[in-house]
């Protein structure tokens, strides 16, 4: 009886580190579609050319298979999740850089 009173509450217990986890790997996936969103906008609006946009999805494609060898064992660390983070940030810098150059599809 003991036994199964100190699982149930380490069941409980253990329930909001699991959601914070789930929603810091919710941000990143919400990042990712934003990212494809914006990349999708600059094509429709001329302002990335099909080199460009294809660059930058190609990007977006190696993040996704980073993401995907996190989560490969079940557990996405902190240090796993820093670096998809900071190459999140790198793509954002490229879509920025790329959608105000002078380049355009007109």
């Amino acid at each position: 009886m003991k036994l199964m009173t100190v699982i149930v509450a380490a069941a409980v217990l253990a329930l909001p580190a699991l959601a914070q986890a789930q929603g810091k790997s919710d941000r990143i996936e919400k990042r990712e579609a934003a990212q494809e969103r914006r990349i999708k906008q600059g094509e429709k609006s001329g302002a990335l050319t099909e080199k460009e946009a294809a660059r930058l999805e190609k990007g977006q494609a190696r993040i996704e298979k980073k993401e995907q060898k996190a989560r490969a064992d079940g557990k996405m660390t902190k240090k796993e999740r820093a670096k998809i983070e900071k190459a999140q940030d790198r793509e954002s810098r490229k879509i920025e850089r790329e959608k105000h150059d002078k380049q355009t599809a007109k």
